[in-house]
This record gives C-alpha cells, structure tokens and sequence, in this order.
C-alpha cells in the first residue's frame, strides 16, 4: 500500500468593510465557485507559515495583507475534495490546511483576474441581525423543524443556535450554525461530500441557505467569522479595519457590519469612552453628507499601558 503524503496548505480570510458591508477576498474562476485565496506550503523554499501565505495571496490577488493572525489547523480527511487540487493529482495526499484571518482597512480593488471582494451575507445570509431576525430565517426555520421533528436533541440545538421560539442570538455561534446545517443535510456542500454533486435546496431556501463554496472553505470562513466576532470585544481588533482617522459613526458601523447586530449609539460612545481607546483629533470631517463630524484615532500606545480592551456590544434592543 502506498503512503499517503501529506501536503500543508494555507487559507487567508481577508476581511474589510465596504460601504458598510464586512467582505471578504475571494478568487472564483470562471463557471466554478468562489474560494478563498489558497495555496500550498513548500517546506524548503518558505521560511514560515505567514511569509509563505502573505508571498501567495500577493500573487494570486495582487493585495497586499496588513494584519495577520493564525487562526486553526483543519486536517479532516477528504476536505480538500473537489477542486482544492494543492497536491500533484495522484490522488495519494492529505491535504492539511492552515487558516489565517486577515484584516485591513482598505478593500482596494485588485487587478487580478477572477478576484474580488464579496459581502459575507452571500455565503451567510442569516448572519445579518442589523436590520432585525433576518428573513432567510423564515426559510431556514421550517426545514431544521422538519429535520428535528423527532428527535428534541436536534430540536433543542436548532433553537439555541438559530433563536427560534424566542431565544437569544448569539452572533458568535456562526460555525456551530453552519455545522448544524451541514449536519442536517441543509448545506450543499453535504451533498457534495455525500458523492452526489451540489443537490442544493431549490428556490428560497437555496438564497437563504447562501452560496456554496469549494473544499471545506465555507467552513474556513465560518470560523473566521466566529472568531472574529468574539475578539471584537476583548481585544481592540476592528481598528486594524478603520483608517488613521475616522469618526465615531463610522466606527460603529464597522462593529455592527462585523457583529451583524444593531448597536445602541449613546451607549456604545459611554463604553467606548470608558475604554479610553481613541482621542479626537481637533478636525472635523466635512465628506460625512451631513453635519460635519469629529474626527477621531485610535491610542495604539494604550496597549503598551495595559492589557488590551474590545468594545462592549450594546444592542439596541437591549
């Protein structure tokens, strides 16, 4: 029996927020899914993980990375099945990939072919809370009943994760939601890895679903996204999403595009006040379409002064 060899790989979430959107790069070649920028580990030619990922994305999607973080190993077997092709094609690797989530405050447009920034609410459109309980729950809702119908066990995780019957959302749980979906046959990709091609759910529920993407990189993202949205508030990430000045509004609209909830304003500026992270800068900003607003910057020397602080998350129906 052959060995099997095995191939490391390497994954970038790239997030920005455009016109008040999270997004994130993806490379999707014509006539096939989006994928996240990817490529392999080549343990003689690169010195490290980070340089060999940062080498990569530069070359596939000609962007630059700013802030890098390593964020989990995923070593399931079969996940790089269809498409991920890091290997020679002989069919013998197992492909390891490490995920890296990135961010930056400048979505700048890329010149490569087949790259682009796109909303996170494609591939997860149930997410998004800014506007109240989004309506591809009303699709979601009917067919996890369906699945759980028999069994309280599923019944009881449905309900948790997806705030039916009244319960809490939890914007953090996004991984757990998309396994749950996954598990319940829900997701396309189920299907895929069943042998049976993307057997997407038809109409409504396929939107509310969102849209697949190749290997295991929904996943990927997902938990990006998980992480993410709980170091927002204990560690002053979203400013390594904001540019060197910026006002209060606009940074709250970066939290709640990431979040995915909506925040009450007044308590949201006492919070961050009491945090001491940002300082105004004596000039207004006259580009905000209205009244001209203060400008603002972040106290990076803060950190150097105490432990590092997020942001609390005052909802607004709270």
């Amino acid at each position: 029996m052959a060995a099997t060899t095995v191939v490391i790989g390497l994954s970038a979430v790239v997030v920005a927020v455009r016109d008040g959107d999270a997004v994130v790069l993806t490379v999707r070649p014509a006539g096939q899914l989006a994928s996240l920028p990817f490529g392999p580990f080549d343990p003689d030619g690169d010195r490290t993980f980070e340089l060999a990922l940062r080498a990569f994305v530069t070359a596939q999607t000609r962007f630059d990375l700013g802030y890098v973080e390593q964020l989990y190993t995923f070593g399931d077997k079969g996940r790089d099945a269809p498409l991920a092709a890091m290997g020679d094609g002989s069919g013998g690797e197992r492909v390891i990939s490490v995920g890296y989530l990135a961010l930056t405050p400048s979505p700048v447009d890329t010149t490569a072919p087949d790259t682009g920034w796109g909303a996170w609410s494609r591939f997860f459109p149930y997410e998004d809370w800014r506007q109240g309980r989004p309506a591809a729950l009303d699709e979601i809702e009917p067919a996890l009943r369906r699945w759980a119908s028999s069994h309280p066990e599923r019944l009881s995780r449905a309900r948790l994760l997806f705030a039916l019957d009244d319960t809490t959302w939890n914007e953090e749980r996004v991984l757990e939601r998309y396994e749950l979906l996954y598990e319940a046959g829900l997701a396309p990709e189920a299907a895929r890895d069943r042998g049976e091609g993307y057997c997407a759910p038809a109409g409504a529920l396929a939107a509310a679903l969102g849209e697949p993407m190749i290997s295991d990189h929904r996943r990927i993202l997902a938990t990006a996204l998980s992480r993410l949205r709980g170091k927002l508030k204990y560690r002053p990430v979203v400013f390594e999403l904001m540019p060197d000045a910026f006002t209060l509004s606009a940074l709250q609209r970066t939290v709640e595009a990431i979040a995915g909830v909506a925040l009450h304003k007044q308590n949201f500026r006492r919070a961050l006040e009491r945090a001491d992270l940002v300082e105004g800068l004596g000039r207004l900003d006259s580009e905000t379409g209205g009244r001209p607003a203060e400008l603002f910057r972040f106290r990076r020397e803060a950190l150097s002064a105490r432990p590092a602080l997020g942001l609390a998350l005052p909802l607004l129906r709270e």
